[in-house]
């Protein structure tokens, strides 16, 4: 059945298969590496109770050293750390409650630690209550009993197998940590290379299948080749033969008929250029009149251009005039400016907001001031530019002149011209009807020789066509022959 496959399909079934093997082994990976983490955030679970009981023994040991300096010492400043540790206490047994809230043997056990505190925190207020009221002795003999005492080894009974349960839940996750690790790598490891060596099978199966048939195809092909190689090579000498002997004499007919043909253009190209010329010399006269006045107009023109750059010039000196009274002000504000500050200065604290304000005139006059230089200069460059501009206008307007009285020459010159053409065109019509006939009767010649020209071209081009074909196609077999195994062939 594999055998009857086509190459897509067997190609297909090796991938497919290899891409099933590789997701295998990916889905398994993920699921073990997600149970992984799963379990580390179990351990950081079970790490945080362990802090929280430490946190809490802690606490009670501050309210029992608290309880004790103050019933020795009478000092209030003790009685910090009995009331701090008092509070944390109620906060940390909440926080327990809700960490261990999925563990009824650790629930159980936060109700007795929280009775046996709420005991051991009775006792410590009595005590502090006693010797606020009753004084050292009194204190002292209550403390003597050992009650406190008993209550807190009561408490640390109960938080250190509290510690112990949770030490053993932390034991039980690492190791299911570690077997989920090994197991994670024994899976990628194994599955990288079942998935390695699937491949490696599905390519040498394809290869081997394919390689038997594709031989055999060859062998047809390279025989096929060489026989149509053989025949057209014969085809194709004796239509280059027959295109040779064509195309002499094509090339005779075509030289007679391009020779008749240039000399009817020629002559036919003579005319009509006479023709043109002759009107191109009657409407040149009107042209060099039009020319003229167009010229005469551009010189009023330049007149005009000449009189609006010196008004620019003036206009220029004005904006000038403005901005040196432009730069004055911004010279007087500045000083302004630093005389309103120095009297600021002098006015103490009253005039300090006042001094702000001058100072950012004084800075806006030097903004204006730079600001005028600026249009300054740049109206020195507008001035140069006019200055130039006039200059270049007038020297046009003189070779405007000058252009003006040479066009009067060559008016004159276009009337002689035509005259001369119309005798030109004459003699250029007679030629071109004599040139027509013989060109008529070379072009009747020249299609008959050729269209059999043409057809031996065509036939020529066909066998050689099919020689090029022959001639890849045994080189696509010789290749095909060299990629597959020698082996493969033979059978």
């Amino acid at each position: 059945m594999f055998k009857n496959w086509t190459f897509t399909k067997r190609l297909a079934a090796g991938y497919g298969l290899a891409g099933f093997t590789l997701l295998l082994v990916g889905v398994t990976a993920y699921r073990t590496t997600a149970d992984l983490i799963a379990n580390d955030d179990l351990v950081t679970h079970t790490y945080l109770v362990k802090e929280r009981l430490g946190n809490l023994l802690a606490d009670l040991i501050d309210v029992e050293t608290g309880t004790r300096g103050y019933v020795i010492s009478g000092a209030d400043s003790f009685l910090a750390p009995y009331k701090a540790g008092t509070e944390a206490v109620k906060t940390h047994l909440d926080e327990l409650r809700q960490l261990t809230s999925d563990n009824p043997d650790q629930q159980r056990r936060l109700t007795a630690i929280q009775q046996a505190i709420a005991a051991s925190l009775d006792y410590s207020a009595r005590t502090v209550a006693l010797r606020q009221s009753d004084g050292l002795d009194a204190a002292a003999k209550l403390v003597s009993t050992g009650a406190g005492k008993t209550e807190m080894d009561r408490i640390r009974t109960l938080v250190a197998e509290a510690g112990r349960e949770e030490t053993d839940l932390l034991n039980a996750r690492e190791a299911i940590a570690k077997s989920s690790a090994e197991w994670t790598l024994t899976i990628i490891l194994w599955g990288g290379i079942a998935g390695a060596i699937a491949v490696a099978a599905v390519g040498w199966g394809i290869t081997r299948s394919l390689s038997g048939q594709i031989g055999t195809a060859v062998q047809h092909v390279q025989s096929s080749a060489a026989e149509l190689q053989a025949a057209a090579n014969q085809q194709a000498t004796g239509l280059r033969e027959q295109a040779t002997a064509m195309s002499e004499i094509t090339t005779t007919i075509t030289e007679l008929l391009v020779t008749s043909r240039q000399i009817a253009e020629s002559a036919q190209r003579v005319a009509q250029i006479a023709e043109q010329t002759a009107g191109d010399a009657r409407s040149g006269q009107g042209t060099v009149d039009v020319a003229r006045d167009a010229i005469t107009g551009i010189r009023r023109q330049v007149d005009q251009i000449v009189d609006y750059m010196l008004n620019l010039g003036k206009k220029s000196q004005q904006i000038g005039a403005v901005l040196d009274i432009v730069a004055e002000l911004a010279e007087q504000t500045n000083i302004l400016a630093i005389n309103a500050t120095i009297e600021a200065a002098g006015a103490g604290d009253g005039g300090k907001r006042f001094a702000v304000v001058a100072d950012e005139i004084r800075k806006l006059a030097d903004r204006v001031a730079g600001s005028t230089k600026e249009v300054r200069a740049l109206i020195d460059e507008v001035r140069s530019a006019v200055n130039t501009t006039v200059m270049a206008t007038e020297t046009g307007s003189k070779a405007v002149e000058t252009g003006s009285e040479q066009f009067g020459e060559v008016a004159e010159g276009f009337r002689q011209i035509a005259a001369l053409i119309l005798t030109t065109t004459d003699a250029a019509r007679e030629i071109e009807l004599s040139t027509k006939q013989q060109t008529t009767a070379v072009e009747q010649v020249n299609i008959a020789i050729a269209s059999v020209a043409q057809a031996s071209h065509e036939t020529e081009a066909s066998a050689g066509q099919t020689l090029q074909t022959a001639s890849q196609l045994s080189q696509l077999s010789t290749g095909l022959s060299r990629i597959i195994r020698p082996q493969a062939i033979a059978a």
